[in-house]
């Protein structure tokens, strides 16, 4: 059974919709040995049609251009890329597939292939919340950077049910970004207010 990982970029108010603005000031060595650290090991990239435009727009060239980043350019591009669109069209890249049929049946099938190990979800807002839902997420890297972005879309949209998470790790770099490993879990209790009022300030010395 495949281990299903999220990786995100977020700030501090939720936003996942990355601005490089936001975003970059914040990259080092240290947020750079996490997504290396994400993407060992990756058996199947599995991206958004957005996601993955704008990795085809950019990583190609720049393995190409055999700078700094070629090598994990080069990555990108060996690693199998299934995407969620509803086009047709070619997609442009080596070893990029489209998603054959509905997107939770098409996953659910590469989870249980027992030559799949890992797929790692990269950006990818819409695909991440539908894994969500279906429960077949298995952990969600947030590096959460400290900047309220104030504009666009967040992760977490409104609505039902809730989703109870359990903390695997967390980390603090110096720019101050926490990066935040969780797994999906359940409520710690069935406790309301009029079960934990001894654990108010002061009621042990009343």
């Amino acid at each position: 059974m495949a281990t299903i990982v999220s990786t995100l970029f977020i700030s501090l108010d939720g936003i996942a919709e990355i601005d490089p603005a936001w975003h970059f000031p914040y990259f080092d060595e240290n947020m750079g040995a996490v997504v290396g650290e994400d993407y060992e090991d990756v058996d199947v990239l599995l991206l958004g049609r957005v996601t993955y435009d704008s990795f085809a727009g950019a990583w190609p060239d720049r393995e190409t251009a055999g700078g700094e980043d070629a090598t994990f350019a080069a990555q990108l591009g060996d690693v199998r890329k299934v995407v969620a669109t509803r086009g047709s069209q070619d997609l442009g890249w080596r070893n990029a597939e489209a998603v054959q049929g509905d997107l939770v049946e098409a996953v659910t099938a590469l989870k249980a292939d027992p030559t799949i190990g890992k797929i790692l979800v990269a950006g990818s807002i819409s695909v991440v919340r539908q894994l969500l839902a279906a429960g077949l997420l298995d952990q969600l890297s947030l590096l959460v950077h400290p900047v309220a972005a104030r504009k666009g879309e967040r992760l977490f949209e409104e609505g039902e049910p809730i989703y109870p998470l359990r903390l695997l790790r967390s980390d603090v770099f110096p720019t101050g970004v926490i990066h935040l490993v969780y797994a999906p879990s359940e409520l710690p209790g069935t406790q309301t207010y009029e079960d934990v009022t001894d654990k108010v300030p002061g009621a042990t010395d009343s």
